[in-house]
């Protein structure tokens, strides 16, 4: 995992890209010599205490100099593992930018979708940063499936908003336009995710019998993988995630989207109900790199624009 310097100036040219720690005195000498500025960093600490919002962290994290984020890291654009192996996408670069705000680096993780919440209440994360839709049941804890309650829920500062959309095999849609007519096919998805949902309860709906066969996966590329060797009708996902792989996957000759996105709702990074002093400082970063235009500039390299938000907001999903 590498993460950005807290100079502008070079880490503006490596988006892709994180030095492996913030440095300690030293360090922050070398950053001096180099002409990034006045930041210093304090004496007993890895933080860059007077970058711009540094003071908003919680202590131990600003001392640290990390936040630790969950992050299912194979979900193209919004994040994966570049041909180098780099973690690359729209979610580490928007934390390398607010990073710069914090004086910190966003260190992540890698986990599976599913058990990222689970990590977060564990404190194996500080938070967690992974196209996750913002819903009522994530903030009051409550199981999608179930309906139970499995934990203190969690709070969100959401960032981007993006809607759910089906692919199917290029020149091979077999009539799929809409979720009805998933009936009595069968789909793709990745686990725990809003497509996992949305499948489940439209193939409720459906009549005569023909329910909507689901096969879960652990990421979108097992489920695209799937898909791609005819073992399913169709496959969904975030719109984002299934614009990047129709674009991609072979050339573009792998996929084609059908029909419109629908559900269309925010991205959270989701934050501990116990850590409201990260959960502002964050959205305190976010709000910063939307006013000084950072954020506009990831999300056009990534061309996501249709999902850009004008302003951070605190649990706004239904």
């Amino acid at each position: 995992m590498t993460a950005s310097s807290i100079c502008r100036k070079t880490a503006a040219k490596s988006a892709k890209s994180r030095i492996a720690a913030v440095g300690t005195i030293a360090v922050a000498g070398a950053l001096l010599l180099s002409g990034c500025g006045d930041q210093t960093n304090d004496k007993e600490s890895n933080a860059v205490v007077d970058a711009p919002l540094a003071d908003k962290l919680p202590k131990d994290i600003r001392d640290k100099g990390v936040i630790k984020v969950g992050s299912d890291i194979a979900y193209p654009p919004v994040e994966f593992k570049d041909k180098s192996g780099n973690t690359v996408g729209i979610d580490p670069d928007l934390g390398e930018a607010m990073g710069k705000q914090l004086g910190v680096r966003f260190e992540f993780e890698n986990g599976t979708f599913d058990t990222l919440l689970g990590g977060l209440r564990s404190k194996r994360y500080q938070i967690a940063m992974s196209a996750m839709t913002d819903t009522k049941n994530r903030q009051e804890g409550i199981d999608e499936e179930t309906g139970k309650k499995v934990g203190d829920g969690v709070d969100f500062v959401d960032y981007f908003t993006a809607g759910v959309s089906i692919y199917t095999r290029k020149g091979d849609d077999q009539g799929i336009k809409t979720w009805t007519d998933l009936c009595g096919k069968k789909i793709v998805v990745q686990r725990g995710t809003v497509s996992h949902d949305l499948a489940k309860a439209e193939s409720k709906k459906c009549k005569g019998g023909k329910k909507i066969a689901i096969e879960q996966f652990d990421n979108d590329q097992q489920a695209q993988t799937r898909l791609r060797s005819g073992g399913a009708d169709a496959g969904s996902s975030d719109f984002p995630v299934a614009a990047y792989a129709v674009k991609t996957s072979g050339g573009g000759k792998d996929f084609q989207l059908v029909g419109e996105q629908v559900e269309a709702a925010p991205y959270g990074i989701a934050v501990s109900k116990k850590n409201p002093e990260l959960r502002d400082a964050i959205k305190a970063a976010l709000d910063a790199i939307i006013a000084n235009g950072d954020y506009e500039k990831i999300i056009k390299k990534w061309g996501v624009e249709d999902g850009a938000v004008k302003e951070a907001k605190i649990n706004g999903g239904k």
